[in-house]
């Protein structure tokens, strides 16, 4: 599941053209791995989940990752925890 079992309240959302969708999941969850939610829930069946699609970042670092998405120079930064912020990786 790519939820939590659980209401959610959208709070901003963002429009992005011409991007492949699964390239952007796959770049989001690189630059956001180190803040993953690792958390284990159960499904209405009973059975453990892992939800990997829930990262734990404040708004401003999302809102600048999706400028970066947008400018192309997202490559170059992840996300870390400790600082709270984007860090250019120096590809």
């Amino acid at each position: 599941p790519t939820f939590l079992l659980a209401d959610v309240e959208i709070v901003a959302t963002y429009v992005l053209y011409n991007i492949n969708r699964v390239k952007l999941e796959n770049l989001i969850h690189r630059v956001f791995d180190s803040a993953q939610l690792d958390i284990e829930i159960t499904d209405r069946f009973g059975n453990p989940v892992r939800p990997r699609e829930w990262f734990l970042v404040p708004f401003f670092v999302i809102d600048e990752a999706v400028g970066r998405i947008k400018d192309g120079t997202i490559t170059d930064y992840v996300y870390d925890p400790k600082a709270a912020r984007l860090v250019n990786v120096g590809h």
